[in-house]
């Protein structure tokens, strides 16, 4: 997909004369479900529109050529800049294929007089499938029609060029926003952080979340979930305090994922005691331990072979009334194993059918 239209096409529409399409007619070789759609197209449609349309649903691109049936309907029609945007509307709600292609021609068009917002669209509609080429395309035939590159749509690039895993052009275009004299927003911060989580850069995703802070601008709960998440992963719990800490800062209150992610950088780090702390602050807050929470719990006595904790931990879990679930019991299953104790396999294992049983019997 490209913003420029192909010139043997359009040297042929200017040099050949087509066959004159009747608009009012699409044929009668339609499928049942081409007339479905046909049907349901919205009734406060301009007539010029709906035969547009009508075409649209029914183009076989083994038959016909888009661009020049888009020249046609120009042409015959003599459409205006509502009138694309109401084709654009009506394809994105039926999530038609063709919706980028026709997007790709209209930007050409004088009567659909293009603006930065319609450029800022299809480079997000791009990004949206990892289409990096493409968006650069429509991004540098924007400046080369005079269009002023906004804080939009450089936070755009910025996004795109993120979930692309291209650190450096994220970096170039987040402080082109700050050489313009815009101050980035949430997004264009929250997309420069996920930038440096994704290149590993964790020490710097969490100075610009400071320096957000600074400003009192929060990033989302998934941008602080991602950071923790890395910090978790490799075990770095002092770091993983420190977004946790943060997150609540922000007045995100932590759910039983983002206390897991604690947890599980507590256990990594060979903290036990400080995961433990972790869990009795989620029970204090009457926020239920997950699946989840409880066997990093005892994968973490597991490796420390400290058994007789373990014990007393399942007791309480016992007496709090939380039940041991499936990922729990099967690393009990897995130490018990290895331990030689067969019998306590067979036995924690039942427990936990009896248990699901009378508690899908009570639901």
């Amino acid at each position: 997909m490209t913003l420029t239209r192909e010139e043997e096409e359009v040297s042929e529409h200017v040099t050949k004369e087509e066959p004159k399409i009747k608009w009012a007619d699409v044929g009668y070789a339609i499928t049942e479900a081409q007339k479905q759609a046909i049907s349901e197209l919205s009734p406060k449609m301009s007539n010029r529109c709906k035969a547009l349309m009508k075409r649209i649903i029914c183009f076989s691109p083994q038959h016909e050529s888009l661009p020049l049936l888009l020249a046609s309907w120009v042409k015959a029609m003599k459409p205006r800049r509502a009138d694309w945007l109401s084709i654009l509307k009506e394809m994105k709600r039926v999530e038609n294929p063709l919706l980028t292609k026709v997007m790709e021609y209209a930007l050409l068009e004088d009567s659909f007089e293009a603006n930065v917002r319609d450029y800022t669209k299809i480079i997000h509609i791009y990004g949206k499938h990892n289409l990096l080429d493409n968006a650069e395309n429509a991004y540098h035939a924007m400046k080369s029609r005079g269009f002023t590159c906004d804080q939009v749509i450089l936070t755009v690039l910025i996004d795109l060029y993120s979930k692309a895993g291209d650190f450096i052009r994220a970096k170039e275009v987040f402080e082109e926003i700050k050489l313009l004299g815009f101050s980035p927003d949430k997004r264009a911060y929250g997309s420069m952080v996920m930038a440096y989580i994704r290149a590993n850069m964790l020490d710097c995703a969490e100075n610009l979340i400071k320096e957000m802070e600074a400003q009192e601008v929060y990033a989302g709960k998934e941008v602080y979930k991602a950071l923790l998440r890395a910090y978790s992963t490799i075990g770095d719990s002092n770091g993983a305090q420190r977004v946790f800490d943060a997150i609540q800062f922000a007045g995100i209150v932590p759910d039983t994922k983002l206390c897991a992610l604690l947890v599980n950088a507590y256990c990594v780090a060979g903290e036990s005691d400080k995961a433990r702390s972790v869990l009795e602050n989620m029970r204090s807050a009457r926020l239920k331990p997950c699946d989840r929470c409880v066997s990093l719990m005892l994968s973490a006595y597991e490796n420390e072979n400290n058994l007789e904790t373990t014990l007393a931990f399942l007791i309480e879990l016992e007496e709090d009334g939380i039940m041991i679930g499936e990922e729990a019991s099967q690393v009990l299953a897995r130490w018990f194993r290895r331990l030689g104790v067969v019998d306590k396999v067979e036995e924690v294992l039942r427990e936990f059918s009896d248990k699901k049983v009378k508690r899908n019997a009570l639901f």
